[in-house]
């Protein structure tokens, strides 16, 4: 090969699409969406943020009212209804592209949230409306949680902000450190703020339908979108 000629580049999987942290940070705004959703519009339960919902459970199992124990176990048992698909996807695809694994996750996601959104729209007041809307939501946010796990994009778990907002805290100058992922962090707290004011001002002022149906619109354009790399 002469000097002037350059190697031909190898085709990388994973380069095509969004990369994976902005896709994570759309998708924490989801779960800001879709905790509205539950915890507003579906009697005190959370579908995303496992953590409330284990002390909303505690809550609901002493007696506190506005709390409802079979409410927050068909949302507990139904998040790990998710995550166990989410862990037999992975297991199934994880060893191909990550771009592939995400894409397939997230359509499965939109799909469950998508049917939530017609559920929300058809029947608003339908006997067993509730629990179907969360038994649906929960399954895909346990599903999303299994994969985000095993992707281990760094500080963006989608859902829970507790160490995320630790992080940003112990890590940055004041604490002594050099605050290298601070931007990171600090958009994953906004994006969840961001989509639980929007998911509640939403509820409030136009039922469960639409924010529903945004959180799947959301989901199903990051699945067509997303990529492999972060």
């Amino acid at each position: 090969m002469s000097a002037g000629s350059t190697e031909p580049q190898s085709y990388d999987p994973e380069a095509r699409g969004l990369r994976l942290v902005p896709v994570l940070l759309m998708l924490t705004m989801v779960s800001g969406l879709i905790d509205a959703v539950s915890y507003l519009g579906l009697g005190h339960v959370f579908t995303a943020n496992m953590t409330g919902n284990v002390v909303v459970l505690g809550f609901a199992a002493a007696g506190a009212p506005g709390f409802s124990v079979p409410h927050t176990l068909t949302s507990l048992v139904s998040f790990l209804v998710g995550a166990v698909a989410g862990g037999r996807i992975a297991r199934r695809l994880g060893g191909g592209t990550r771009r592939t694994w995400a894409r397939v996750t997230l359509a499965v996601e939109a799909a469950f949230v998508g049917v939530s959104a017609v559920v929300a729209f058809a029947a608003p007041g339908a006997t067993g409306t509730t629990y179907t809307l969360i038994s649906l939501t929960a399954i895909a946010m346990g599903l999303r949680n299994a994969t985000v796990r095993k992707l281990g994009v760094p500080d963006l778990t989608t859902t829970v902000l507790t160490m995320t907002l630790t992080g940003l805290a112990s890590d940055s100058p004041a604490g002594d450190g050099s605050g290298k992922r601070s931007p990171r962090r600090t958009g994953a707290v906004l994006a969840m703020l961001a989509g639980a004011l929007l998911g509640a001002w939403l509820v409030l002022h136009h039922g469960l339908g639409i924010p529903l149906l945004i959180a799947a619109v959301v989901s199903g354009v990051l699945a067509v979108a997303a990529s492999g790399r972060e």
